[in-house]
């Protein structure tokens, strides 16, 4: 497998590092010249782009990808990536064999904290979800002309080392924000890398949630990990009296619960099937401020 990454960042490098780890070849791009160096110490040869057009070098080595992970987050003029390949996608990856798309499990909208699956109907809130909703239908349509298998994964809310409520409660940003009835789902990185390349390394089509097994309220995940700490967790906030920015106050806007069992179907496990166990190995590990 030769793998390319657009947007190798936290969720792309995550899958990066671990294809690296199973001996596939591995680049990946970003923005910042700062990371450059960063992504090639992790094995992840690097390239930079800024989303409007392909370097030399980077157009030789598409040449060569079989598998393809779109990272980057779509905005108000669409998927950065979809112009640049034009209206067929072996024009610049004739060896194109699996593509992956990160997507988000905000494009089901809410649905009152019911349950939803991959054939729940989407109804976007967030200008952000309908974004990456019209992304995944334009990924769709570019790829029923080649038959290019495409993997569309919609992803519940990342966490893992460096980026977790441990991190929150020690710089003094954690919030136990209570709203009646709310709940969300959660994903650790590293089952993120573990789902992408479980469905890459079998070129398997289709939607999937990639998300844990149990959504909760959020304040119970800041409490845990409180405890774990050993430290007072921030008293409870009332959601409809708390200040809050425009941005952090939308994500309270949709409540749902996500089933993973699509891809659980396929024999995917997942090593951190809910926030205890994650949390667990966090904090046991020393990893979570890595």
């Amino acid at each position: 497998m030769r793998m390319m990454i657009f947007g190798a960042g936290y969720s792309g490098k995550a899958i990066g590092v671990l294809a690296a780890a199973r001996g596939h070849q591995v680049a990946g791009t970003t923005r910042s010249i700062d990371k450059v160096a960063t992504l090639d110490e992790a094995g992840i040869a690097p390239f930079e782009f800024e989303g409007t057009s392909f370097s030399g070098k980077l157009t030789e080595t598409l040449r060569n990808v079989t598998h393809l992970v779109q990272s980057i987050a779509p905005g108000p003029r669409g998927d950065p990536l979809l112009p640049l390949l034009g209206d067929e996608v072996r024009t610049y990856l004739p060896r194109l064999e699996w593509i992956g798309y990160l997507s988000t499990v905000g494009v089901y909208g809410d649905h009152a904290g019911a349950w939803v699956d991959e054939e729940t109907p989407c109804r976007p809130v967030s200008q952000r979800s309908v974004e990456r909703l019209q992304a995944e239908e334009a990924w769709q349509a570019l790829v029923a002309a080649s038959g290019v298998p495409l993997a569309i994964l919609r992803l519940s809310g990342i966490y893992g080392p460096g980026r977790n409520p441990f991190v929150n409660l020690a710089n003094g940003s954690a919030r136990r924000l209570v709203k009646k009835g709310q709940v969300f789902n959660r994903i650790r990185v590293e089952d993120i890398a573990a789902a992408t390349l479980f469905l890459a390394e079998a070129r398997t089509s289709g939607i999937f949630n990639v998300t844990d097994n149990e959504p909760c309220p959020p304040q119970d995940v800041v409490a845990e990990a409180a405890r774990l700490m050993d430290v007072e967790p921030p008293p409870e906030q009332d959601f409809e009296t708390a200040e809050l920015t425009p941005m952090a106050r939308s994500f309270y806007g949709e409540n749902k619960r996500v089933s993973n069992a699509r891809i659980t179907g396929l024999g995917f496990r997942f090593q951190y099937p809910d926030y205890r166990a994650s949390l667990g190995e966090l904090w046991a590990s020393g990893r979570w401020n890595k």
